[in-house]
């Protein structure tokens, strides 16, 4: 007997190893395309989507950012974009719905900005912690809630991402387990419905991988 959660499990064991976390590195196959001598169009599209990522990204950082910091954001969104897709596939694992990958990516993330502004910018880090404009009265609660948010930006930020994963997938696999058991028209219903939810999921796919990369952008220019 197998639950309903089992379809996330990276149960596929071949000499007691864990195959299933090797799609994790099936976007790489995306890269050689690059290198063409006539670019593809997935190449000028990937190209396009790059140069207006680092403009973004570069904007958000602003004057305080460091050279070159948004290609590790750029790479960031790279990889869960493709980890994402790559699981809307039938047979792939998708590795950016457990905690255990998207932890990996938010915790260092978030320990190496925090040690950053504390060592770098301890007076901003401090002054950051109470609004401007904050009632004396009310400043006290304001650091509490202000330290509290600090701390649990790591965890909101790949809880964001597994649970979007996890529920739109989650949807597909119940929606089509009632498959078997429907009349053709009803069948015919189901299909058109889980097609428009793969669109939608191929949606979330995308902006979920964006997210996580704005909002480690905005926590990187915070410390600065």
């Amino acid at each position: 007997m197998t639950n309903l959660f089992s379809v996330f499990d990276p149960s596929t064991n071949i000499f007691n190893l864990s195959i299933n976390w090797l799609s994790t590195f099936l976007g790489l196959l995306m890269v050689p395309s690059m290198y063409w001598f006539i670019p593809s169009r997935y190449s000028i599209l990937w190209n396009s989507i790059i140069i207006n990522l680092h403009k973004e990204f570069k904007t958000l950082l602003g004057n305080s950012g460091h050279p070159g910091s948004t290609l590790m954001f750029i790479s960031i969104f790279s990889m869960i974009l493709f980890n994402n897709v790559m699981g809307l596939f039938p047979y792939i694992f998708t590795s950016s719905s457990h905690l255990v990958m998207t932890l990996s990516l938010a915790l260092p993330l978030w320990i190496s900005f925090m040690l950053y502004g504390w060592i770098n910018n301890t007076t901003h880090m401090f002054a950051h912690l109470v609004p401007q404009g904050t009632p004396n009265i009310l400043m006290p609660f304001m650091v509490c809630i202000e330290s509290i948010s600090n701390i649990i930006r790591s965890g909101t930020l790949s809880v964001r991402l597994a649970a979007n994963m996890i529920a739109g997938h989650l949807l597909l696999t119940l929606l089509g387990n009632t498959g078997p058991g429907m009349s053709y028209m009803l069948l015919l219903l189901l299909i058109f419905t889980q097609i428009a939810l793969l669109v939608l999921e191929s949606a979330v796919a995308i902006i979920q991988s964006y997210v996580f990369a704005v909002l480690s952008t905005l926590y990187s220019s915070e410390v600065n």
